[in-house]
């Protein structure tokens, strides 16, 4: 955030990006990070709220092993942006939850704590040091773990399409700290906060916060004062457990970073900032379902990253094969189709392969080709998927796999009329069934049709010419 340190910090060896000013050595001096900056009040102008054109560094003063200067540079009383909301939907409801502000401060170091057996002891990684952070604090409009899980959900979608972080909790990049209380119904005043940390899912955060408020009632219900502290969520227990109390206010005795001048944005600059955002996920998602008659579903599912969302509409807008339907119809149609296969055999290929979309070989021109050869006849829907999946592995053209394996669907009735007089010899008990009134017959002789062909034939010529042959 200060110095020109890399932001690595999960990929390099203990303490490697490290310097004197990540350090706080004496007489060093920082130097703010503008893309940082401008990276808070994108995610401010995306959040709604109103941001600070005068503003400034504190210095926020505690001891802590993992604070290596003994103060972290923070914001105080004048944050990069003010206020703001976000938009959840919760059981069919939408509803605006509310922030309080979003400020820029750097990251502490990490501690790691360990065990040999006969004592404890707690190493420490400086690389962690220093790095942009950008805290984005909420009101107290959440009522339930289930509206906490939603929240976080939407807030990591927006921060992935604007770009400014990679979202991802299980490496400590999109965090969150939780403040539970309970009152009485209807009781205007909050009753006893206790914050919980350590949750690195939304899972974990969703048993967190349901815990702690079970824990909590329980608590109550018996006249037990619930005490302000910090709790720690154990994953593997599925419980929260006490790490400091919190009943006396603690003096962080903030003051103004003496280093560093305080910012002053200009209106121009901010307004650039907000002519680049990209199209935000609730937008793009009404917009799929008004342009492409997509139900809220798919679009929800499309919309879930930004890279799917623009695979899918790139592949939409790709040209068609020669002699396919046009208009708004068919632009419907050819949608739903995309959105299938990057619903269903895009996603499941992904998550089998523990892939980005971003790292797939595929590609939205690709996908559409394999869409034009099914959708002419040329490929079965079972040779289709087979493809799909050599072109996700190699990132061959469809045309191409189709080609070198011979893989053209059979349509031609003369040959498949061969290969079903062929089958029908083959089969008389099928025969016998079918004339006894037995339709499932009908079901068994396609499939020999197309074990013969090695999926080749195409079952809507295949069945009426079974049918014609047994009739005779």
């Amino acid at each position: 955030m200060f110095c020109a340190c890399s932001a690595d910090y999960q990929n390099a060896p203990p303490n490697t990006h490290v310097c004197p000013v990540c350090m706080g050595m004496p007489g060093v001096l920082p130097v703010i990070n503008q893309l940082a900056v401008e990276y808070t009040v994108m995610t401010g102008l995306a959040l709604h709220s109103e941001i600070n054109f005068h503003s400034k560094f504190d210095r926020k003063n505690y001891p802590y092993p993992d604070l290596v200067k003994g103060y972290q540079i923070s914001q105080f009383d004048l944050p990069l942006c003010k206020g703001g909301w976000l938009a959840i939907e919760v059981d069919g409801q939408i509803k605006l939850a509310t922030l309080n502000r979003i400020h820029l401060e750097e990251d502490t170091a990490k501690l790691t704590h360990k065990s040999n057996g006969f004592e404890t002891y707690s190493l420490i990684d400086i690389n962690r040091s220093s790095v942009p952070l950008m805290e984005i604090v909420g009101e107290p409009d959440l009522r339930s773990a289930e509206e906490a899980r939603q929240y976080l959900i939407s807030l990591r979608r927006i921060v992935r399409y604007l770009g400014v972080s990679t979202g991802n909790m299980e490496e400590g990049s999109f965090r969150c700290d939780a403040n539970v209380s309970l009152r009485p119904k209807g009781d205007p005043e909050y009753g006893n906060k206790v914050e919980v940390k350590n949750m690195n899912s939304f899972r974990s955060v969703f048993r967190a916060l349901e815990y702690e408020v079970e824990r909590q009632t329980k608590l109550l219900d018996q006249g037990v004062r619930i005490v302000q502290e910090t709790r720690g969520w154990v994953d593997d227990q599925g419980i929260t457990v006490s790490q400091r109390s919190k009943e006396q206010a603690h003096d962080y005795r903030y003051f103004p970073e003496p280093d560093l001048p305080p910012m002053e944005l200009s209106q121009e600059w901010v307004e650039a900032i907000r002519v680049r955002l990209p199209e935000l996920p609730e937008a793009r998602r009404d917009r799929f379902i008004q342009e492409y008659d997509l139900s809220k579903y798919d679009a929800e599912a499309l919309t879930a990253s930004r890279a799917m969302s623009e695979f899918f509409e790139t592949a939409v807008k790709q040209p068609v094969a020669v002699g396919s339907a046009g208009g708004a119809e068919a632009t419907s149609q050819r949608a739903k189709t995309v959105g299938n296969w990057c619903i269903g055999e895009l996603s499941r290929l992904l998550n089998a392969n523990n892939l980005e979309i971003e790292e797939a070989k595929i590609t939205p021109h690709g996908l559409s080709e394999l869409i034009d050869l099914l959708e002419t006849g040329n490929i079965s829907q079972t040779t289709a998927k087979s493809v799909f999946e050599e072109m996700f592995t190699t990132g061959q053209p469809a045309k191409a796999i189709v080609e070198q394996k011979g893989l053209v669907q059979i349509s031609g009735a003369d040959e498949l009329t061969r290969i079903v007089e062929k089958v029908i010899a083959a089969n008389p008990q099928a025969i016998q069934d079918f004339r006894a009134g037995k339709q499932q017959a009908i079901g068994f002789l396609v499939g020999q049709v197309m074990k013969e062909t090695k999926g080749r034939a195409n079952p809507g010529v295949v069945t009426p010419l079974l049918r014609e042959k047994l009739a005779s």
